[in-house]
């Protein structure tokens, strides 16, 4: 995994052969640099892609599965590698750990994820965990095959049906049959479908229109929209009322000559 801020945008790369599987190593360096976009002040949004997308490469293509990463333990100690993570770890982790960590990482900064080739399995799970606006070129395809190997609920099928309907989750994890791009937009599972060489170029405009907004009204934007999903209409109302009546009693561009309100018609779309 590589991260770097360019111009208010952090950039999250997997980078690990052609199909930028995902290791416990990247784990932790994924979750790592999680923490480190949260409290930057330089990185007001993300975006999240694999390298070498405009050669063939694909965004994840899920868990490198062809090893095990998993040290010698007894019954007991498996137990407690799950139940006690990171405990014993040393310098070179394994499996279970850091996946879990970057899972259950909440996250109040936007990341827009740019899909190339496979999306699958464990890669799949990140995006759904670890995006908010999802675009992807044409020969992208989706899916969590684990189903047919045996490996049910490893996979991102816990978050599917919050993202999409709940008979296109069930068709995408019961099925294993891998969704194109084209479907995908159509599930809603992702924004837009665009050509593969403006994948990057489009992921930076959407970025920047969020970047040019005051970072603590994005914050509470995301606060709301994770919240209020959990939440019956009339709490999630109340919720929202609460979220406003902070910011506005705190943000000082409020009704400043400098402020949101007065830049707006400043603004102009990327």
């Amino acid at each position: 995994m590589r991260y770097h801020i360019e111009n208010g945008i952090a950039h999250f790369v997997l980078d690990n052969g052609k199909m930028n599987v995902l290791t416990p190593q990247a784990y932790k360096e994924f979750y790592s640099f999680l923490c480190d976009f949260e409290i930057d002040r330089e990185a007001h949004v993300g975006i999240f892609y694999g390298a070498g997308y405009d050669e063939g490469r694909s965004f994840c293509a899920g868990d490198d599965i062809k090893n095990k990463y998993r040290p010698k333990r007894t019954r007991q100690e498996e137990l407690e590698a799950f139940l006690f993570l990171h405990q014993d770890e040393g310098d070179t982790p394994s499996r279970p750990g850091w996946e879990e960590d970057v899972y259950r990482h909440r996250r109040y900064k936007p990341i827009i994820a740019a899909v190339s080739g496979y999306c699958l399995g464990a890669g799949m799970a990140c995006m759904l965990q670890h995006s908010d606006i999802r675009i992807a070129e044409p020969g992208a395809r989706f899916g969590l095959p684990e189903v047919s190997f045996g490996a049910a609920g490893l996979s991102g099928v816990t978050r599917l049906a919050r993202h999409i309907a709940p008979v296109d989750a069930a068709w995408i994890a019961l099925t294993g049959e891998f969704v194109p791009a084209e479907e995908a937009a159509r599930m809603r599972l992702i924004n837009e479908v665009v050509p593969k060489d403006r994948l990057l170029e489009r992921a930076a405009e959407i970025a920047r229109l969020i970047a040019r907004h005051p970072p603590t009204a994005v914050r509470v934007e995301m606060e709301a929209l994770e919240i209020g999903q959990t939440m019956d209409r009339h709490d999630a109302a109340r919720f929202g009322q609460q979220l406003y009546k902070l910011h506005r009693t705190n943000y000082e561009g409020y009704g400043s000559e400098e402020g949101f309100f007065a830049g707006r018609s400043k603004k102009k779309d990327v």
